[in-house]
């Protein structure tokens, strides 16, 4: 009887222990529900899902191209001698500023200045025996053929002296165009070849831009079309004008090769500087403009969505236009004051609410 009884109590003890464990976790349960309940969201009923969306508005679009380059001189040319020679005088100082026909190395000329003055003294000769030979021609005192002889040895004098003074012109080296001059690589006094470079002779103003373009906007280029660069010496943009663009497109790289041109008086830019190109394409007025992540690619097409009626989200096929680096032209699909999504559009699904911010 007294085991009887002690198991009892035993029992008892164990299932308030139990319950006094059980309680408070019930209790939060029921409280839960009961809140699941009040706030009328059960198991499956939609959440609220917070997005950001931009307000469509008729907007210019500047089709452009974000593209790197080189600069390149106007007009650039390694400096040389026609005739081998020694050097007797250099007129020039490096990296001076010289007009074209600027004299700038004179070659050692003493047998040419011999030659020529032999010629002219031949010259005079056959001159005067040509005009003597022509009088008696005249008077028919000697006949045609005696008068030919002479008149073709003045003739060949005059071609000599023409040569020689070719020869001569050849001795002085001058500038072949406005520009300046790099450094410096002859000395007086070196004996130098037509192989020998003297200095670079550049010409760098107005600067040319070389730089290239996807194919797919080859269409697009126009002689005349703007462009904008910078550099880190010239962080301000430059306007420079497309001249020229090759006429056919690069095999290796589907590029098309372009060159512009740009003032450039102040010298800021040198010959092989790299730039950061803006490329303006076109101008399209009225043009409706979401930012790129707003678009969901599908088999069909593409997609977006929209706030709807009730602040619930709608689907809506759009058909693109000109993309640029941030955002793509809608050319139908939407129309201007669509609230379009631009965050959770992964997560959104037709019919579900929203709480949207503004961010336009």
């Amino acid at each position: 009887m007294k085991n009887q009884t002690k198991i009892i109590l035993i029992v008892g003890i164990v299932l308030i222990i139990i319950a006094a464990f059980l309680y408070p976790r019930l209790d939060n349960r029921n409280s839960n529900e009961a809140s699941v309940a009040a706030s009328g969201a059960g198991p499956g009923a939609p959440t609220t899902l917070p997005v950001k969306v931009v307000e469509i508005r008729e907007e210019t679009l500047r089709n452009q191209l974000s593209v790197t380059g080189t600069i390149i001189p106007n007009e650039s040319v390694d400096l040389r001698s026609e005739v081998s020679g020694l050097v007797t005088r250099i007129s020039f100082k490096e990296g001076q500023y010289v007009t074209k026909g600027t004299p700038l190395v004179y070659l050692n000329d003493d047998e040419l200045q011999a030659q020529y003055q032999r010629l002219v003294y031949t010259q005079k000769l056959f001159e005067s025996q040509e005009n003597r030979q022509k009088q008696l021609l005249a008077r028919e005192a000697i006949s045609q053929e005696e008068y030919d002889i002479v008149l073709n040895q003045y003739n060949t004098t005059l071609s000599d002296l023409k040569l020689v003074e070719a020869q001569l012109a050849k001795t002085v080296i001058r500038a072949p165009f406005n520009g300046v001059l790099g450094l410096r690589q002859i000395s007086e006094g070196s004996v130098i070849g037509t192989a020998d470079v003297i200095a670079n002779f550049v010409n760098i103003d107005p600067i040319k831009i070389e730089f290239s373009i996807p194919e797919r906007y080859a269409n697009q280029v126009t002689v005349g079309s703007e462009i904008f660069f910078t550099n880190e010496s010239s962080p301000e943009e430059v306007t420079g004008t497309v001249y020229a663009f090759e006429t056919q497109i690069d095999a290796a790289t589907r590029t098309l090769k372009l060159r512009a041109e740009s003032p450039n008086k102040e010298k800021k830019f040198l010959p092989g500087m790299f730039v950061r190109i803006r490329f303006v394409l076109g101008e399209t007025e009225n043009a409706m403009m979401v930012p790129s992540e707003a678009i969901i690619p599908e088999l069909q097409g593409y997609k977006v969505f929209v706030v709807g009626a009730d602040n619930k989200a709608e689907v809506r096929t759009v058909e693109i236009g000109t993309r640029t680096d941030t955002q793509v032209q809608i050319t139908s699909g939407l129309e201007v004051g669509d609230l379009v999504l631009t965050t959770g559009v992964l997560q959104a699904r037709q019919g579900s609410p929203v709480e949207y911010t503004q961010i336009n």
